[in-house]
Parts: C-alpha cells; structure tokens; sequence
C-alpha cells in the first residue's frame, strides 16, 4: 500500500510481570497484515522516564523543552508517528504513572494525530483506564478514536500470546481502518495548515 502510516504502538506498563508486551505484540502483527502502516513500539521499560518535571513547560518551551537524553528515542517516536496506538492495563480505575509521565514529558508531539486505545484488564477491560487517557490526550489536541479493543479477564482470555475467539482480529481491523482513515486525513490537514497554537 502506497503512503503508508507511522504508527507508534506504545507499551503503557512498566510493572514486573506486566502483559503489555504480549498485547503489544499482537496488535502490531494486526497492523502489519492490515498493510497501511509502518510500525514502531515503543516500550517505556526501555525509556528512562523521570516523574520530575522541569519548571518550563512544553507549551512554552516548544522544541527546546529539556527533556533527560534517555528520552531522545521516545521523543523522536513520537514525532515522527502519523498515528498512535496505546496499549494499557488499568490499575485502580486508571491508568499506569509511567505513560501518564510519557504524555507529560510531551506536548506537540500529540498534536492534530489519531490515538486509538487497546486495554487490558478485570472485568472492565481496563475501560477506565481509556476514558481518563481519552480526556488527557484530547487537552492535548490529539483526536482519540471513538472504537477499541478491550480484553475484560485478559488473564483467561489470551492463550499462546493470541486472545481467544477469531473476533478479535475482526475488531483490530475496524480500529486499524478507522486510525488509518484518521492518520491520512489529519496528516494531509497538517501539511496543508498550520495546526492553530
């Protein structure tokens, strides 16, 4: 496919036995056989991802926000990407600290691009978790995708690293077809004009 996509898949989880990977990985074989994408994941256990923040903001900084050199890969992900798909466990009704300080480290990078969301979690399916990060990023001038994909009971709804049920896979193409049509439309927008400050 002709003018494919930079999605960045980014592993939300930094916990000890965390299962982001294994849903990360899944979702990123999704979006190679959907063919309308270049995938990247990003996984922030590999960031060094300071919860102190400078003074400066990112607004106000812009480009020369001070961000730790072990960042400099994630900053650059993020960048460069058309399009996101986060990937989060919910942990308390919310959402991991470690991809709340990602988001935080980061502003323009967020800016006028498609985020879709893939949860993991209890009965909920780490539902919660999304509508908090829904709020967070939309303050963040990102356009999150109305559909998901949520695994309620993940712990007995994933066997060999793939969910159970042949649906799934049917799901990740409608959001991957909705991230896509998104990715295109906000890219040619941002080549076109200038995304108002």
């Amino acid at each position: 496919m002709e003018n494919r996509h930079q999605l960045v898949i980014v592993v939300g989880s930094v916990r000890e036995g965390r299962f982001g990977p294994v849903v990360a990985s899944w979702v990123a074989e999704q979006a190679v056989v959907h063919g309308g994408f270049d995938v990247h994941v990003v996984d922030l256990a590999e960031i060094d991802i300071p919860l102190e923040l400078p003074a400066a903001s990112p607004k106000s900084a812009g480009d020369a926000y001070p961000r730790p050199a072990g960042m400099a890969a994630l900053t650059s992900a993020l960048e460069s990407a058309d399009a996101f798909v986060i990937v989060t466990p919910e942990y308390n009704h919310s959402y991991p600290a470690s991809l709340k300080a990602a988001i935080d480290w980061h502003f323009t990078q967020w800016t006028a691009k498609p985020v879709a969301f893939v949860s993991y979690g209890g009965a909920a399916g780490g539902r919660h978790a999304v509508l908090h990060l829904e709020n967070v990023l939309t303050e963040l001038h990102a356009v999150t995708i109305r559909d998901g994909l949520a695994f309620p009971n993940y712990f007995t709804a994933w066997q060999d690293g793939r969910p159970v049920g042949l649906e799934a896979a049917g799901y990740a193409k409608t959001v991957l077809d909705q991230l896509a049509w998104w990715a295109a439309a906000l890219r040619s927008a941002r080549d076109t004009v200038p995304y108002p400050a």
